[in-house]
């Protein structure tokens, strides 16, 4: 059973930048789809970023794209995510999770476990 704790998170400034943790434990991660989502009061948990295992495909939804950056180190078993740029419309809590073996295509937050705790991105105007 895979472990996963997020860390990183904080308060910042619009336009100012914050890179998140994803630390596994458990489970060599890199041989699995991780997936970033955030869940801001009031709104549905939603995907942010995800990266496959092997050749390292990511995905960022338009809202992310070209401001985030989703990346592993499998030496650290970790996955972070770069955050650039940042707006008040980003602020959330931040979660990793693994994708469920059998899935593919766009990734959604149902086909995803081991959830960790969070950790809370709040971006000031």
């Amino acid at each position: 059973q895979v472990q996963l704790v997020e860390s990183g998170g904080g308060l910042v400034q619009t336009g100012g930048s914050l890179r998140l943790s994803c630390a596994a434990s458990g489970r060599t991660v890199s041989r699995y789809t991780i997936g970033w989502f955030r869940q801001a009061p009031g709104k549905e948990r939603e995907v942010v970023a995800s990266i496959s295992p092997n050749i390292n495909h990511t995905y960022y939804p338009n809202s992310v794209k070209g401001r985030f950056t989703i990346s592993r180190d499998n030496a650290k078993n970790t996955v972070y995510l770069q955050m650039n740029s940042l707006q008040p419309e980003d602020t959330a809590v931040y979660y990793c999770a693994v994708r469920s073996p059998g899935y593919s295509g766009y990734p959604q937050v149902t086909q995803y476990e081991a959830w960790g705790q969070g950790t809370q991105v709040t971006v000031s105007s």
